[in-house]
């Protein structure tokens, strides 16, 4: 992501989108998970995944047009957010910080935050979080695949518009 691209995103014009953000929003697409009219929670504000994807649900089109909340560590309160929401996005780099309690029943659980511990990679989502979930992304490498597609999306597209000039 560079500040164009991210200028472009904003204000919904075509342009290569991050590829993490991107590949959550084809992941739920390819599920049929319903985004539009939603109320999708993301639980982390980074640059590179929280922010953009922000951007991007709350477009206008059939894969994404939700009502999107983002919280972060600082915001006192946050699970009363996750709890109301029908979609719930975690990528704080926190462990396990989204936990049942953090949960309404059948939600639909997205792990994209994880952070290393020494030698141990440590995602954002507790594992007891799947049963309640409704439907959930494995906890380590559960959008790792769908980001690298994203990779090679926008690489394409951009060797097609160089193509072009």
């Amino acid at each position: 992501m560079q500040p164009v691209n991210v200028g472009r995103l904003a204000l919904g014009l075509p342009g290569p989108v991050a590829c993490t953000p991107a590949g959550i929003e084809a992941l739920l697409a390819y599920y049929e998970i319903q985004v539009a009219g939603q109320d999708v929670c993301i639980n982390g504000r980074g640059a590179t995944i929280g922010r953009p994807l922000a951007l991007l649900l709350s477009q206008k089109r059939d894969t994404a047009n939700a009502a999107v909340t983002v919280v972060h560590t600082g915001v006192p309160g946050w699970a009363e957010h996750t709890r109301r929401a029908s979609i719930v996005i975690a990528a704080a780099g926190v462990p396990g910080m989204i936990r049942p309690e953090h949960l309404t029943p059948g939600v639909t659980v997205v792990g994209a935050g994880v952070r290393y511990e020494g030698r141990r990679l440590l995602p954002d989502v507790d594992e007891s979080c799947e049963a309640i979930a409704g439907a959930i992304t494995p906890r380590l490498g559960g959008v790792g695949p769908t980001t690298i597609a994203m990779l090679f999306r926008n690489a394409v597209e951009a060797a097609e518009r160089h193509a072009r000039i």
